[in-house]
């Protein structure tokens, strides 16, 4: 956390796919584990049923007893790299989070994002948001055609 640092920070919720459940923006010097309460609610408000006992991996930022407390009354299971060892492979499954986080940043207007307005920050997430969402979509279809495209196999 960098008390002074500007610009914004997303506090996201993907599903397997990297498809935008929920979202929570903030202020860049806010620290990451106040955050996930609005997060989970921001999935909750837009009617997605998380999965009972769906798992969510969190870095070490999160690492508290009122994360746990929080997840575990929410019915998720959090995998949580604990402060001061090493973290596991399961936290490994992170790389989904980051890797929509990397294709919202694939947008530039969000990584130098000077925007103060909070509707005009809003737009630019909904935005990159869509183009995430077409480009899944355009992908699971061109395999899809491949796949049934395919010859069949002779015995």
């Amino acid at each position: 956390m960098d008390r002074g640092k500007g610009g914004i920070k997303r506090s996201t919720i993907v599903d397997a796919n990297g498809i935008r459940l929920g979202l929570v923006t903030a202020g860049a010097n806010r620290h990451d584990s106040p955050l996930l309460a609005p997060t989970l609610e921001a999935a909750r408000e837009a009617s997605i049923e998380l999965p009972e006992h769906a798992s969510v991996h969190l870095d070490r930022a999160y690492d508290s007893k009122v994360t746990r407390w929080l997840l575990q009354r929410q019915g998720l299971v959090g995998v949580i790299s604990e402060k001061g060892r090493p973290a596991l492979l399961t936290a490994g499954l992170r790389w989904v989070v980051e890797r929509t986080n990397s294709w919202h940043n694939a947008h530039k207007k969000l990584v130098w994002c000077t925007e103060r307005e909070e509707p005009v920050i809003d737009f630019w997430i909904a935005f990159s948001n869509v183009v995430i969402i077409v480009r899944r979509l355009i992908r699971e279809a061109w395999t899809r055609y491949r796949w049934e495209q395919r010859p069949a196999r002779r015995p």
